[in-house]
């Protein structure tokens, strides 16, 4: 991947890796452990700089809601995290993101044009010492990765991305055409109070001749803040009961992901021809149906197939 000048200038920035001295992998996998928990969460995405002639700054974005991590894996050099969102008053569950991480990982996907993510190994220099996180929709499908060390300095536990490439998110492609990929640096930092997910966003067009026009950059701020204060057990319940459809979809994932050339969505940018039948299968395994492993089939075998 070639990285644009300007996040070039922001990973130098913002990671400092080179100064600090590699943590234990004991010391990392614990740090990536502690982001577990139940949560309130405040969403903030702010256009920052720029780029692009005649571009208007688009409007600041602010959300919210409370979510509880789970444990689904949990070994010396793989921890799955899958996050539930839970609507205090009535109680209604939302499978939401998966964050994926694996120490020294010798691949991982990465968004190479629209619906398509192909495999590819991550480079030596890059991955000596350093976790590979790889980040999952609401279904599952692939979003992005990014590898980096986990740094202590000032008994502060942060880990910094390199620059990787990811597609429009959910709050964007509804309603912008402008730009169609994200170069983005991802940073985790645990805090007294919880942890917080920091991106370092250029929103970028690529075109099909190969040549890219940076649009703007924008700064992302997730804060979870540990609450004792939401009764998070709709969505614990949701998942005992779903856990094993899920491993089933993931699954299915995974052989597509964990080795190239990687997938390509037949689907609308929105992922909603897959998101609808397998949240359905999963309504209908919470209610006690058993797992039709048949369906989950037909939903990738409509709607998935290698990368080009």
């Amino acid at each position: 991947m070639t990285l644009h000048p300007a996040s070039l200038l922001l990973l130098t920035a913002v990671s400092g890796l080179a100064s600090a001295a590699p943590a234990s992998i004991t010391r990392d996998h614990d740090s990536i452990l502690a982001m577990q928990g139940q949560y309130t969460v405040d969403f903030a995405f702010d256009e920052t700089v720029l780029l692009k002639p005649g571009y208007e700054r688009a409007p600041a974005m602010r959300s919210g809601g409370d979510e509880v991590v789970v444990v689904v894996e949990d070994s010396p050099t793989r921890i799955v995290l899958q996050h539930l969102l839970v609507d205090a008053k009535s109680g209604h569950v939302t499978k939401h993101w998966r964050q994926d991480w694996v120490y020294q990982a010798p691949s991982r996907f990465e968004f190479s044009a629209d619906q398509t993510w192909q495999v590819r190994p991550v480079d030596a220099t890059l991955n000596q010492g350093a976790w590979t996180q790889c980040v999952y929709e609401v279904s599952d499908a692939p979003r992005y990765c990014g590898t980096g060390k986990w740094t202590y300095d000032n008994n502060v536990p942060t880990w910094t991305s390199d620059t990787s490439w990811r597609p429009l998110p959910r709050r964007e492609y509804t309603r912008r055409s402008d730009y169609n990929a994200l170069a983005v640096v991802n940073r985790h930092t645990l805090t007294p109070n919880g942890w917080t997910h920091e991106q370092f966003n250029t929103k970028v067009q690529r075109n099909a001749d190969g040549s890219q026009v940076e649009i703007a950059r924008e700064f992302g701020f997730n804060d979870y803040i540990r609450t004792t204060e939401v009764d998070f057990t709709p969505a614990l319940d949701y998942w005992k009961a779903t856990a094993g459809f899920w491993a089933q979809v993931r699954q299915r994932w995974a052989a597509h992901l964990d080795k190239a050339p990687g997938v390509h969505l037949k689907t609308k940018l929105d992922g909603m021809a897959m998101i609808i039948p397998l949240f359905e299968q999963a309504e209908a395994v919470q209610g006690g149906a058993a797992v039709d492993t048949a369906k989950i089939d037909a939903v990738f075998v409509q709607f998935v197939e290698p990368a080009p």
